[in-house]
């Protein structure tokens, strides 16, 4: 659960913190949201945050404690120097930005200290051995429909008539191993997700699907699935950060410029 910093009427908190999910694992970090406009600076050693209201007006700062503090999302106008940045930079903090529409539109990153070239060497290699790649691509179309498949029993269990749309993402699931190139893999993977977005409407209570929309989306659900999707994203994309991984080397989709594909092959799962 999102736990709110601050409350100011006509605008949403200006910050959540989302606790670890293991909290007795001390390895495991925080991750703070924020929404408001405002400025952000080092004061001694933790972050001071002045938000912002509606009109304009700064409102009492808050401070976000630097010790065990992972990443950072901004989701509205952040003021802030390159010494907070380097402060960032040598603590490991990630930082995120979202524009106006909530698209995410890059990162700061701390310093790149995993580079290893021979893993970047094995990495192009299995993308470009077709038969290492489409292995690799068939384990994250696994564990994507896996989970769609998981989270519809959850529903059918209580209640919902879902039984055919279990019964033809498993047919989908049966091609994965006959399928002979990454393409065909990832027709059959957008054959599950339509189908699992179309069981939406039975689980919904208040509120309809009426199937997935983007740019823009179409209602309230399909808002928040784009916006789940961008967090998973930066989600993804910061865990490889964490590993000696190419971010921009990818199996299931296919790599392009200025885009970080590896992310989007995990964040399918």
């Amino acid at each position: 659960m999102t736990q709110p910093l601050l409350e100011t009427p006509g605008i949403p908190d200006f910050a959540g913190k989302i606790p670890s999910t293991f909290e007795n694992f001390t390895l495991m970090k925080d991750t703070y949201y924020l929404f408001n406009p405002g400025r952000l600076e080092r004061q001694d050693n933790t972050l001071r945050f002045v938000p912002k209201d509606e009109k304009g007006m700064e409102l009492p700062a808050k401070f976000i404690p630097v010790e065990g503090l992972e990443n950072l999302y901004v989701f509205g106008s952040l003021d802030a120097n390159s010494a907070l940045y380097n402060f960032l930079g040598k603590r490991g903090v990630s930082v995120h930005f979202f524009d106006y529409y909530e698209h995410y539109t890059g990162s700061f990153q701390p310093k790149e200290y995993l580079l290893a070239g021979k893993m970047q060497v094995e990495q192009t290699r299995a993308y470009l051995d077709p038969a290492r790649r489409l292995h690799l691509a068939r384990g994250f179309v696994d564990g994507a429909s896996a989970n769609m498949t998981r989270n519809l029993k959850y529903y059918a269990g209580r209640g919902r008539d879902l039984a055919p749309f279990i019964e033809a993402i498993g047919q989908y699931q049966a091609g994965f191993p006959v399928v002979r190139d990454v393409p065909a893999l990832m027709g059959l993977e957008g054959n599950c997700r339509q189908t699992y977005y179309a069981a939406f409407d039975l689980i919904l209570n208040e509120f309809e699907m009426g199937g997935r929309s983007k740019q823009p989306p179409g209602n309230e659900i399909n808002a928040l699935v784009s916006f789940g999707n961008m967090v998973c994203y930066t989600q993804a994309l910061d865990a490889i950060y964490h590993t000696q991984l190419n971010p921009t080397i990818s199996f299931l989709h296919e790599p392009g410029a200025r885009r970080y594909s590896l992310a989007l092959d995990i964040a399918e799962v």
